[in-house]
């Protein structure tokens, strides 16, 4: 069952240098209850296309110049304002990058998680306590009691990224949105924040887009994969037919890179730079960075195609795995 279906979305912005395309004809679907990993660089696009989806892109300076996003038959990209508060946070959520930076400094996480409660749902100021408790007990938060009437500041990195994950998944959302949710935590940190996410993902039976450059993050959590490079899509495929095969050249670079568990090999990087958007190179914009383009490389813009049923590659010169 698609729960969301992203078609063919441009998402540009404008300012004193010009007109930057950040999303270029972006497609991806999600089935209800799927982990799709979202997969690139930094600036690619990534967390553009997660608060497009939530309508939190200010227009001007951006414009969506074409496509839908459709969320359960409704067009996200044509939903009033007021609808669209309605989703936020009871249907969709979103975990931000930056925990620290999310979370208001001067409430305490009580205040800030009893507030969302009583956006979305009519329910008493206990019976709002109560949930919140409840939800951070959940998150495998030691002592909720006592964090709820704590500031952001008093908790650690870890911490007040599992009050995030707590804000986000107490009003039983069905998709999630988590924008890099382990930046700045440390490993063990890190693997026990996935764990929870994962965990609570699944007994809910809820969606969860994860936008990562982390190919590590990917592979632990994921069942598939979109990789974007420069605002558009290049490959999409199941998460262990991409590692086992990748086909796009820049697929391979992302996994060439990830650092070697014995340390012996040097650190794969791809040559070259991501190229600026407002003004891109003709043709694939990976082009100018590729071992084995071709001529048609330089001049045509590649379309996604399918190798397999589940498995899509946008790149003129595919080469066997």
């Amino acid at each position: 069952m698609t729960l969301l279906d992203i078609d063919n979305l441009s998402v540009s912005f404008t300012n004193y240098q010009g007109t930057s395309s950040v999303l270029d004809r972006v497609s991806l679907t999600m089935g209800k209850g799927e982990i799709l990993g979202l997969v690139g660089e930094s600036g690619c696009g990534k967390s553009v296309a997660a608060k497009t989806i939530l309508g939190l892109i200010p227009q001007p300076p951006g414009n969506i110049s074409s496509g839908r996003i459709t969320f359960k038959n409704e067009n996200l990209l044509k939903t009033s304002t007021r609808r669209m508060r309605q989703i936020r946070g009871n249907e969709i959520s979103m975990i931000f990058q930056e925990p620290m930076s999310s979370l208001n400094p001067v409430f305490t996480v009580g205040n800030q998680m009893q507030e969302v409660v009583g956006i979305h749902q009519r329910v008493k100021s206990w019976q709002a306590n109560q949930m919140c408790v409840d939800m951070l007990r959940q998150v495998q938060m030691p002592d909720p009691e006592t964090v709820l009437n704590k500031y952001p500041h008093q908790l650690s990195g870890g911490m007040r990224q599992r009050v995030m994950i707590a804000m986000a998944l107490i009003c039983d959302p069905e998709l999630l949105i988590a924008d890099e949710p382990t930046t700045a935590l440390d490993v063990t940190v890190q693997g026990q924040v996935l764990a929870i996410l994962v965990a609570l993902s699944r007994e809910r039976n809820i969606s969860v887009l994860m936008i990562t450059h982390d190919m590590g993050v990917v592979a632990q959590v994921c069942d598939r994969v979109a990789v974007m490079y420069a605002g558009r899509i290049v490959e999409v495929a199941p998460v262990k037919q991409l590692f086992s095969s990748p086909r796009h050249p820049y697929t391979r670079g992302l996994i060439a890179s990830i650092p070697d568990i014995d340390g012996k090999d040097t650190l794969y990087s791809i040559p070259g730079s991501v190229p600026t958007m407002i003004d891109p190179p003709p043709g694939c914009l990976f082009h100018p960075r590729c071992s084995v383009r071709i001529k048609t490389c330089d001049c045509l813009v590649p379309e996604l195609c399918s190798i397999t049923q589940d498995h899509r590659v946008a790149c003129h010169a595919i080469v066997d795995p």
